[in-house]
């Protein structure tokens, strides 16, 4: 059974299937280190750097046979992600679509079928060059290309082959060419490369801010925004975040329930990430939060921020920042801290001690994160209400603190009514 080139979208095989043919392979006979067969090895691809959107570019390619038998058919595979695209296609070639699935952005994938022999030692090349077309929104793509002794195809998520309409193209020995490559000892009948695709493009990262009104004691949704300006679109590694929003909050409100891509630091401050490691042109994320307007704080504003991975590629600097204002109407306050904006009252019933309860979690690209709750302190005197509910004030703890005050006065009264009436008698 040949095993899958790592991380090209093909045939995807459980542990327990590979488990369960090693144990027959050992259960069967023991391992010689000098097997006959194949052993293929690409030739080196360098990196393909500053092409222009709207251009084209040759992908060379060989590979050779370092094994010790004969290979009667060979597939080479190329997979590009979405800001390249393959130009027409010879007939022994399938393309496929396939879409994005885990921390994987979609692609398109050609497989090219050769019906020919390959001889141990020698170097082979496809007589023609497949071209790539760079599109409009080329960044920062990548290339990947698969030699193996089966047909590689995509599996899950692929869409139906379409095959080439230009004539088909044969594999030629490059007897002058030095075989290059080493291969694996542990997949010889496959290999594959990584190509780093750099365009000369731009994409135009921006956030906007809102505008919040309400009544002191209201509880109000704010909406804040990251978006791809475009052209480009931006492919980042694989578990980190297109980029990073800091969101701070205006004084006088408290943060409730927070999105779920986002974490707090802390003083009504939050850290938001995004769903994918990529986000495409005209994409970006939504980051919505539940506040509390606890009171009137004049000329109180939050922010929003773009923070995280450089971004060379974004030259307006202008719109990477935005407010967030606050108006209220109505004075007064809720009666005790818990301002996430900075702003903190005193109490004025007792000082028990405040509980910050709950905790927040953030996504940091992949596949979709979870956010958990979120918090905001308050001053002493402030009640928890844990889980995604911010600490609220003092407010609460006041009816127990005067029921308890005049219980202790009604007491004393009731002690002074009795001496009197001994020292009477």
């Amino acid at each position: 059974m040949p095993q899958t080139a790592p991380g090209f979208p093909m045939l995807r095989k459980t542990a327990g299937a590979i488990g369960a043919v090693a144990l027959i392979a050992l259960g069967a006979a023991p391992a010689v280190a000098d097997d006959p067969g194949p052993g293929l090895a690409l030739g080196e691809i360098a990196p393909i750097d500053g092409v222009k959107p709207d251009s084209s570019v040759e992908v060379p390619v060989t590979f050779t046979n370092k094994g010790t038998e004969a290979v009667d058919k060979i597939w080479l595979s190329y997979s590009v992600t979405r800001g390249l695209s393959q130009a027409e296609l010879p007939s022994n070639c399938l393309r496929y679509e396939v879409s994005s699935f885990d921390e994987a952005p979609s692609s398109s994938a050609a497989v090219c079928e050769f019906d020919q022999t390959v001889e141990p030692g020698v170097v082979y090349a496809p007589e023609k060059s497949l071209t790539l077309n760079v599109l409009d929104r080329a960044l920062y793509d990548r290339l990947r290309v698969a030699v193996a002794t089966y047909d590689n195809a995509p599996g899950d998520g692929a869409s139906q082959p379409v095959r080439g309409t230009a004539p088909a193209v044969k594999l030629v020995e490059r007897p002058d060419a030095t075989p290059t490559g080493t291969g694996s000892a542990q997949h010889p009948d496959w290999d594959a490369a990584d190509v780093a695709v750099t365009a000369t493009n731009t994409a135009d990262f921006q956030v906007s801010g809102a505008r919040v009104k309400g009544r002191v004691g209201d509880m109000v949704s704010l909406e804040v925004k990251f978006t791809n300006a475009g052209p480009g679109w931006v492919l980042r590694d694989a578990g980190t975040p297109a980029t990073r929003v800091l969101v701070k909050m205006p004084a006088g409100t408290t943060v409730t329930k927070a999105h779920g891509f986002c974490h707090s630091t802390g003083s009504g401050s939050y850290d938001c990430g995004t769903s994918q490691s990529w986000v495409d042109e005209e994409g970006g994320e939504t980051y919505t939060f539940t506040l509390k307007i606890d009171k009137v704080v004049p000329g109180a504003k939050g922010s929003v921020a773009l923070a995280g991975e450089p971004r060379p590629f974004d030259k307006n600097k202008a719109n990477d920042t935005a407010d967030i204002l606050l108006d209220v109407t109505g004075g007064g306050s809720t009666g005790g801290s818990g301002s996430s904006g900075g702003g903190s009252t005193s109490s004025t019933g007792g000082s028990g001690a405040s509980s910050t309860g709950g905790s927040s979690t953030g996504s940091t690209g992949g596949s979709g994160s979870t956010g958990g709750s979120s918090t905001a302190t308050g001053s002493s005197g402030s009640a928890s209400t844990g889980g995604d509910l911010a600490n609220t004030g003092s407010a609460s703890a006041l009816p127990v603190a005067g029921a308890a005050a005049a219980a202790v006065v009604a007491g004393t009264g009731a002690v002074l009514v009795v001496r009197r009436r001994r020292a009477q008698r």
